[in-house]
């Protein structure tokens, strides 16, 4: 291979040796997941403040260690973005235009809020799910090692949530 040969192809690597197109795709994937994870979030924050009712105590403290899990994966995945040379979003408009998961309003009823963040796991569960089948395809395991630790606690507190329904 000449040396001319040589220097397209590592152009075309970012900066940890993944193809450059093959991150900006996960990039854009991920940017989803971080605006739908920072709406979770933010619900969250508002239930832990707002829940009224006989399960007050209870899902007062779950809502506030849900937000704190969520605040943690918010943080690893900006990290991830930019770890592959791409840029997270980071503005609350961005947020709400690229979320699926939407504000949760003026909610109060514990039952509600919790059938609401059941709700909201699924959507980000339907998002890691696809994540995970690019980033495998494309040989990104930094990404596939993020994506299914976080799929394996999120199935299980909505098996928990589920539970709490029933």
């Amino acid at each position: 291979m000449n040396k001319n040969k040589i220097k397209r192809e590592m152009n075309k690597l970012n900066n940890i040796g993944l193809q450059k197109q093959d991150s900006q795709q996960i990039a854009e994937q991920l940017n989803e997941l971080l605006a739908n994870y920072h709406l979770y979030y933010q619900n969250l924050r508002g239930f832990h403040w707002n829940v009224k009712g006989v399960y007050f105590f209870q899902l007062h403290d779950k809502f506030e260690e849900l937000y704190n899990n969520a605040l943690s994966k918010i943080d690893a995945i900006a990290e991830r973005i930019l770890t592959i040379g791409q840029q997270p979003l980071h503005t609350f408009s961005d947020y709400i235009v690229n979320s699926t998961i939407k504000e949760a309003g003026k909610l109060n009823d514990g039952l509600e809020m919790v059938k609401a963040t059941y709700d909201s796991l699924t959507v980000l569960l339907n998002f890691e799910r696809d994540i995970l089948s690019l980033a495998a395809e494309t040989g990104d395991e930094g990404t596939v090692t993020l994506i299914s630790d976080d799929i394996n606690e999120n199935e299980k507190t909505l098996w928990m949530l589920k539970a709490f329904l029933s």
